[in-house]
């Protein structure tokens, strides 16, 4: 492993460390449907980078489901954080068109 790559590495674990401990501090404060699912996404693209790094080293429970040859987590936790994201703006535009 080179320096670049250890570089990336500690630069992806140190920002989604401080955006999904800032997003938790914002979830103690807020109640809002769509803040909440921000927040949520947030956490859950932590959560990928977690899990894709492990996987970086080698390091995964041999208990999977896959899909062909590909783990079902690999599939499911990159497209988790869109998930909550497309639903906070969802819920946010539905919002602004019931208030006019």
């Amino acid at each position: 492993m080179d320096s670049g790559q250890i570089v990336y590495i500690l630069s992806r674990l140190s920002l989604g460390a401080l955006a999904a401990f800032l997003a938790i501090m914002l979830w103690s404060k807020t109640r809002d449907v769509a803040w909440m699912l921000m927040v949520i996404g947030t956490i859950a693209a932590y959560v990928e980078t977690v899990y894709s790094i492990l996987n970086l080293f080698g390091v995964s429970g041999g208990m999977f489901i896959f899909i062909g040859s590909v783990p079902l987590m690999s599939i499911l936790l990159p497209s988790l954080p869109m998930v909550f994201f497309i639903a906070a703006f969802a819920v946010m535009v539905v919002r602004k068109y019931l208030h006019r």
